[in-house]
This record gives C-alpha cells, sequence and structure tokens, in this order.
C-alpha cells in the first residue's frame, strides 16, 4: 500500500494561555477533584543523577534497555538481531502465558528508515531475553494504546494517518484498522466495559473522536467514528458521527467536518483507568478526564491556573494500578510527573542533560514493579539530547509512593 510523506519536523512549540479553542472561559468550571487516589505528598524528593542521568526517589534504581541504532543486548549476554527503533515513543506492556511480557514501542520515524513498532521480550524475573519488529513500513507512529484482548494499536501521526493493530509478540502480520479513520492520530484507549475506543487527534483544532465498533470485542473492522460537542459549564459530552471518517487528499478533513463538535488545542497522549480515560493536550498544557459513565469531561489539570504548574510540555500518560495519573513531559523539565485527586503535581522522575529530548511511552510492567519510557532524541552514543534514542525501565517500590 502507498504511504503518506511525512513532514519530518520537531513538534510545535508549546503555547500557554487560559481558553482552550472552540471551548471558552467556562470551560474553567468544569475543574473539580477526583476521588479515590491517595496525594502527591507519598512521591519522595528526587535524588541527585544516578549513572544514566536519571534522577529517583530512593529506593529507585534505572537501567538503559536499548540504544536507537544498537542490537539490543540479552541479559543472559550477547546481542538480538534488532537495531532498536530511532525516536522511539509511545508504548505499552503486554502479559505472556510464561508469566513474562513485552513492552511495545512505536517509532516516530519515516517509513525509510523502518519506523513501525518494535517490541522488547522479558522472562517472568524480568530479563531481557529478546527484541524484534512487529510493524514496519509505517510514517511517524506517535503513540497509540493497548487492547483488553492483549493487541497494540499503533497511531501515525501524518495528515490521513492510520491505525495499525500489532501482536505483541510478532507472530501475527499487523493490520490496518481502516475504520478508525484517516487525521493525523496520536493516541487511543479502549474501555473495556463497552468495547468503545477513545482517539486523540494531534492538531491545533484537533478533535476527540469515540469509536464504536459494529461488534464489541476484537474486531474494530467496522463501525462508527464520532466527534465529541461538550457542553460549555458543565463539560456533558455529546457524540456526532463523522460523515467521512475516511476522506481522500483532496477532502474536507474529518476534523472540519462538524462545526457543532468541539475543538482540541492538540490532542496527545490517552489512558483508560478505573472507567475513566484521561488525556493531554500540549497547546494549552491541561490533562483531561471523561468520567465514562455521565460522559462528562473535566479538566484534572491546567498548567495557566495551577499552584504550582510543574507539569509543562503535556503529551504521553499512563495510570498506575492504584489508579494514580501519570504525565510525561515533551520538553519542559524532562521528568514523568505524577497527579493527585487534586491535579497536584509532583515528580516521579527525571532525566538531565537531555534538554532537547522528550520523555516518551510511559508503561508498567503487569505487576506494576517496573516503569518503561524513553528518551526520543538522545542515548549514550551521542548524548545531551541530539541522539536518536533510548529505553530505560525503573524498579522499586511503585506501590508504597503510588497507594
Amino acid at each position: 500500500m502507498a504511504y503518506h510523506q511525512p513532514r519530518f519536523s520537531r513538534r510545535k512549540t508549546l503555547q500557554h494561555g487560559l481558553a482552550a479553542i472552540a471551548l471558552g472561559p467556562s470551560v474553567l468550571l468544569m475543574t473539580r477533584p477526583l476521588t479515590g487516589q491517595v496525594s502527591v505528598s507519598s512521591v519522595g524528593p528526587l535524588q541527585p543523577p544516578d549513572e544514566n542521568g536519571v534522577r529517583l526517589p530512593a529506593g529507585f534504581q534505572s537501567r538503559v534497555l536499548a540504544d536507537a541504532g544498537s542490537r539490543v543486548r540479552r541479559s543472559s549476554g550477547g546481542r538480538t538481531d534488532y537495531r532498536w527503533h530511532i525516536y522511539p515513543d509511545g508504548g505499552a506492556c503486554f502479559a505472556c502465558a510464561d508469566g513474562g511480557w513485552v513492552y511495545a514501542s512505536n517509532s516516530e520515524a519515516p517509513s525509510f528508515t523502518g519506523g513501525g513498532v518494535g517490541a522488547l521480550r522479558f522472562d517472568a524475573g524480568g530479563a531481557v531475553v529478546d527484541a524484534y519488529r512487529i510493524l514496519g513500513g509505517t510514517n511517524q507512529n506517535c503513540a497509540g494504546g493497548p487492547t483488553p484482548w492483549g493487541t497494540w494499536l499503533s497511531c501515525e501521526e501524518i495528515p490521513f494517518g492510520r491505525v495499525y493493530e500489532c501482536d505483541p509478540l510478532g507472530e501475527r502480520e499487523a493490520e490496518v484498522r481502516r475504520a478508525l479513520g484517516y487525521f493525523k492520530h496520536e493516541a487511543v484507549a479502549v474501555d473495556p466495559a463497552s468495547g468503545a475506543l477513545y482517539l486523540t487527534e494531534d492538531e491545533p483544532d484537533g478533535r476527540f473522536y469515540r469509536f464504536i465498533p459494529d461488534r464489541p470485542g476484537p474486531d474494530l473492522s467496522s463501525g462508527r467514528l464520532q466527534a465529541a460537542s461538550v457542553e460549555n459549564g458543565t463539560g456533558q459530552v455529546s457524540w456526532i458521527d463523522v460523515p467521512r471518517p475516511r476522506p481522500r487528499w483532496f477532502q474536507t478533513p474529518t476534523r472540519r467536518q462538524l462545526e457543532a463538535s468541539t475543538a482540541f488545542d492538540g490532542g496527545e497522549g490517552i489512558w483508560y483507568s478505573d472507567g475513566k480515560v484521561y488525556f493531554t493536550t500540549k497547546g494549552d498544557n491541561r490533562v483531561w478526564c471523561l468520567f465514562l459513565e455521565t460522559q462528562t469531561l473535566t479538566i484534572l489539570y491546567d498548567a495557566a491556573t495551577a499552584a504550582d504548574p510543574i507539569l509543562t510540555g503535556v503529551d504521553n500518560v499512563t495510570a498506575s494500578a492504584s489508579g494514580k495519573v501519570l504525565v510525561a513531559e515533551d520538553g519542559g523539565d524532562m521528568q514523568i510527573v505524577v497527579l493527585d485527586a487534586e491535579g497536584s503535581a509532583a515528580p516521579l522522575l527525571q532525566i538531565v542533560g537531555q534538554d532537547d529530548s522528550e520523555i516518551t511511552g510511559p508503561a508498567f510492567s503487569p505487576d506494576g514493579t517496573r516503569l518503561y519510557f524513553s528518551s526520543q532524541r538522545a542515548n549514550r552514543l551521542f548524548g545531551n539530547g541530539r541522539g536518536l534514542g533510548a529505553t530505560y525501565e525503573v524498579t522499586g517500590p511503585f506501590s508504597a509512593i503510588l497507594g
């Protein structure tokens, strides 16, 4: 199949401001605390950087698992055949039948470099036993999301981009899921109760989408793509069917087909957790929360109004087993930041000496004891944020500080 040539450039400079496009100032009335989370006061102060340039709370350790362009080293010695992909981005972990797991990682690079998605395979003890490609020939795969049935949805962040469903084990060929629409895809989260998918779009006037499969479960071949319309002041969300989810290059893009839909300024990461969907918008440095039962949208964090706005450059997002929200910074202070129920923030980790990079792909191992992430444009060969990417693992007492 033919692929669109990407615009291979640094992400747009962050913008700060109170108003999101098309939402208006009354959206601030939607801000309210969440329940069922513990305070960020449990996240201890960061220690000086370790040998990998990572600042962590006391009792935590980091290791570098893979450097872009180099063959991945097995924990037992020797190297795999897979050269870790450049510009690693969104990622997630998947449990395996033998007690081990796989970390799938996107490559935000053009197809001529290989692009697509790579994977790290771990045994039950956390040792790296293999690395391999599970998708190739695609363009600027930014983020994506895991499915409840154990596949990885990888999103192309290009105009008229597509979503590909991948097997983390690499045993089945990846499939394009055209029904999810053609637009500048960023990330996707699946509601396991209803089977609905929620998708973000990385455009200054991007939309927040929902996909309703015709056959709920592991079948994304057909369904309805919808765009959110948010009521100012209340945050109540209604959904409008997109007339032409798969426009051609000369036709009206999906985000401009529905004037009644709401624009979001640079949709980024998205994650499902305990009946809620969290997502970020980089243009206004906000973290949003959609309550699925009531279809009500709230603002969990807003850098423009936060008492201590240490979180900027909001990007990929994940959640701990207890439902604690973790947000990775694109730029900012190169931190992964934890948010509590009131939207207060505390840094969980920080990479130093890589100010020109961004943190991507945060994901916990299935047992919650290990956190994986990448620095997209740095590695030990080049350093200082001028490299091709490196992927890390952090271990430590996460349950003690995240609840």
